[in-house]
């Protein structure tokens, strides 16, 4: 049986790369770094390897924590220009209100990963929220669903996680549980509201 769900954020409940990526271009540019708007390098790559690229080419005075940290805060300023994945606010709020509860999981900043769910109208949905400075190990790892299993106070087979990324996936499976990808396993997501009604019927 299905007791509680753990959501991916980025790429799974919300199109987030394009706000991502205009953050990246401001903040470079504010350090004379010129970054293209149709540049796909970084899509979907964590920051701590974004740095590790375009170190070389900031200031010498400019470190990790501090760029990180402006990113974070550009990236929140543009919160409103964030979009939904098509049916997943509609789907969170449906299972919020059936009873079931539900959490975020994601390699993101916790203020980013808030910044999103507040954006979305989701934040009440969420029993919490894990981000990455809340674990040593960030995906594939499974330490971030492993964490969230414990915060439920689940076994790890009763929960469902939902992810986009193959190295989310890999994280919560070796976590022990089962899991979906959007645009893998599926695309509509009323197939989680069927999925939850089908283990719930069967267990009873």
């Amino acid at each position: 049986m299905i007791k509680a769900i753990a959501w991916d954020v980025d790429g799974t409940l919300i199109d987030s790369e394009p706000v991502h990526h205009k953050a990246l271009m401001a903040i470079s540019e504010r350090y004379g770094v010129n970054i293209a708007a149709d540049d796909t390098r970084f899509i979907g790559v964590a920051m701590s390897d974004v740095w590790t690229v375009l170190a070389p080419l900031y200031p010498p005075g400019l470190g990790p924590d501090t760029w990180i940290s402006e990113i974070v805060e550009a990236y929140i300023e543009r919160a409103a220009e964030l979009q939904p994945i098509a049916g997943a606010p509609e789907t969170v709020l449906a299972l919020a209100e059936a009873g079931l509860v539900q959490c975020a999981v994601s390699n993101s900043s916790r203020r980013i990963v808030e910044a999103n769910l507040k954006a979305m109208g989701l934040d009440s949905a969420m029993a919490f929220a894990i981000g990455r400075e809340d674990v040593v190990h960030g995906k594939p790892d499974p330490e971030p669903y492993r964490l969230a299993c414990e915060r439920l106070g689940l076994d790890a087979s009763h929960v469902l996680a939902v992810e986009d990324s193959v190295v989310g996936a890999a994280s919560a499976r070796a976590a022990g549980m089962l899991v979906l990808r959007y645009g893998a396993d599926f695309t509509d997501f009323s197939t989680i509201l069927d999925l939850v009604e089908e283990r719930r019927l069967r267990a009873s």
